[in-house]
């Protein structure tokens, strides 16, 4: 039984507490036990942890990208598009689509409890970094769901990799990874003009770059993007998809990096 199976049946050997706790429980309609404040810290590693933090990540994922579309004082039909096209990518049941639907207008509330959510996500993740990178990833993909990064929105990401403790020169980096991954996604799709200078954003360096550094940039993000080790983190099955099409976008620009300059 997979994490959710486990989670909407009550096979859980601990509940979920804190606002997480209690934000999942009234999307399902279940009460949990709010007196365990949310953060096992003696089972952060131990058994189980890893089925908790795939349902903390789901939690967070779609309550936060509801939060985030709100920023600039409406949600846009591009916003709520992107949470679907999640869904969709996630291949969610029509059971989960609606618990993360009722998580995303949780998180329009003008009353949700944002700092709480984000930093017990942040405790409950402890040092996967890696995972915590994959969801910066997805709370920039949604801000800039409409193509447009306002002051307000860029404001609320900075806010969420202060409290995730990501270093403001290492996020403003994974902006421009994730603005250069839009475009290879356009140009997939032909919606879009993809150039050199998005695939070098993509890896996350500029074109003045070594070739050992752009060989080192490459192996460095498909081992921070790998689908197996992501979901060994905590990231849910479901996300799967996600990690894949962002491998295979780190791949196509690197392979695009590599023509321009005639490297082996």
């Amino acid at each position: 039984m997979n994490w959710w199976g486990k989670l909407v049946g009550g096979a859980f050997g601990f509940m979920l507490g804190g606002p997480i706790g209690a934000i999942l429980g009234a999307a399902l309609g279940h009460q949990f036990d709010h007196g365990l404040g949310g953060i096992m810290k003696d089972e952060s590693f131990g058994a189980g942890a890893t089925e908790r933090i795939q349902a903390v990540f789901f939690t967070a994922t779609f309550s936060i990208m509801g939060y985030l579309a709100k920023a600039d004082g409406r949600v846009s039909e591009q916003e709520i598009h992107v949470a679907r096209q999640i869904m969709q990518q996630m291949r969610l049941s029509d059971e989960q689509k609606k618990a993360a639907m009722r998580l995303f207008n949780e998180g329009k509330q003008a009353d949700f409890p944002f700092d709480d959510v984000i930093d017990q996500f942040r405790q409950e993740c402890g040092r996967r970094t890696n995972l915590v990178q994959m969801f910066l990833e997805i709370m920039i993909s949604t801000a800039m769901a409409d193509g447009v990064l306002d002051q307000r929105e860029r404001e609320l990401l900075y806010k969420v990799s202060e409290h995730l403790h990501f270093p403001r020169a290492i996020f403003e980096r994974l902006l421009s990874m994730v603005q250069g991954q839009q475009h290879y996604a356009g140009g997939a799709q032909g919606t879009t003009t993809v150039t050199l200078a998005d695939a070098y954003a993509v890896l996350g360096i500029d074109k003045n770059a070594s070739d050992g550094e752009v060989k080192k940039a490459y192996r460095r993000l498909m081992n921070q993007h790998h689908p197996d080790k992501l979901v060994s983190k905590g990231l849910p099955e479901e996300m799967i998809t996600i990690a894949k099409e962002k491998t295979q976008e780190i791949k196509s620009a690197y392979e695009d990096v590599k023509k321009s300059r005639g490297m082996r």
